[in-house]
């Protein structure tokens, strides 16, 4: 019971500092948003890129897919903080210093490049399965390659690369949670953390940052799954997102007594009885 009341203390304290914990939780949301959309724009590139036919683009896109897929997120941290700012020291009169020591948008480079390269092999995976029929009948039509992309292989390739793409997004969404070791970077883990210390207490903080994490992730995951379901829609594959919100009541079994077919059948079986 002692601990109980203790941990129910700890959680009242909790509220005086709602405040820090609002702007850590604005700070992992922005993390998990913009790195998400860099590592989007970065895997649909390079996924493309990499299911090229030609060598001499497949091959860099390849290469810099399994470097960043190879490196972890963390020593990536580490590299661009510590390493990447003394180029700018040997060269002060390199532009873009500014940039190099702002430790969010270094958190946000980061995830993008890393789960971007891991969203590009998921990007190239999706591209190869689209039928070569397809990819015939463009070429009988004399499409351009923008415009057989646009209109015809992408739109089948996204309803198959979603599952993985929200994988990855939860997965960016939960890294998010490293590059509070940044200096200046005071996402929910980081005030979390800080409000740990001065009592040693890791239960309370800990569970509220299991539970939001939980819900974060939760709701993206709806999200994608409803872009899934508009994407495999668009290509017969499947009911709206509407038929899947608002599905049809069940219908009503008739009632035999009132049913007019069952009406006359049982006339006819006493006529018959009766002859």
């Amino acid at each position: 019971m002692d601990w109980l009341e203790n941990q129910r203390e700890y959680f009242g304290s909790l509220s005086n500092f709602s405040d820090r914990l609002l702007d850590g939780l604005w700070t992992t949301i922005q993390l998990a948003l913009l790195g998400g959309a860099l590592a989007f724009v970065i895997a649909i590139v390079l996924g493309i890129v990499a299911g090229s036919p030609r060598l001499w683009l497949r091959g860099p896109a390849r290469v810099l897919i399994e470097f960043f897929r190879g490196i972890s997120l963390l020593v990536l941290l580490f590299w661009m903080v510590y390493v990447l700012p003394l180029f700018w020291m040997a060269n002060p009169d390199l532009p873009g210093e500014e940039l190099v020591r702002n430790s969010f948008l270094i958190g946000v480079v980061a995830l993008g490049i890393n789960y971007g390269a891991y969203g590009a092999e998921a990007v190239r995976a999706s591209l190869t399965t689209v039928p070569n029929s397809q990819w015939e009948a463009t070429t009988a039509l004399s499409m351009s390659w923008l415009h057989k992309m646009r209109r015809v292989v992408f739109p089948q390739a996204w309803a198959l690369m979603l599952p993985s793409l929200t994988n990855l997004w939860v997965h960016l969404l939960k890294g998010s949670a490293i590059v509070y070791i940044l200096p200046g970077v005071n996402d929910l883990t980081f005030e979390l953390n800080n409000l740990r210390r001065p009592t040693d207490i890791w239960f309370s903080h800990a569970l509220i940052g299991l539970v939001t994490y939980f819900i974060l992730a939760l709701i993206l995951t709806l999200f994608m799954h409803a872009l899934e379901a508009r994407a495999k829609h668009k290509l017969g594959r499947g009911p709206s997102l509407k038929q899947i919100l608002t599905p049809d009541p069940p219908t009503a079994v008739p009632d035999s007594a009132g049913d007019p077919a069952s009406t006359a059948a049982g006339t006819d079986s006493k006529s018959g009885g009766a002859r």
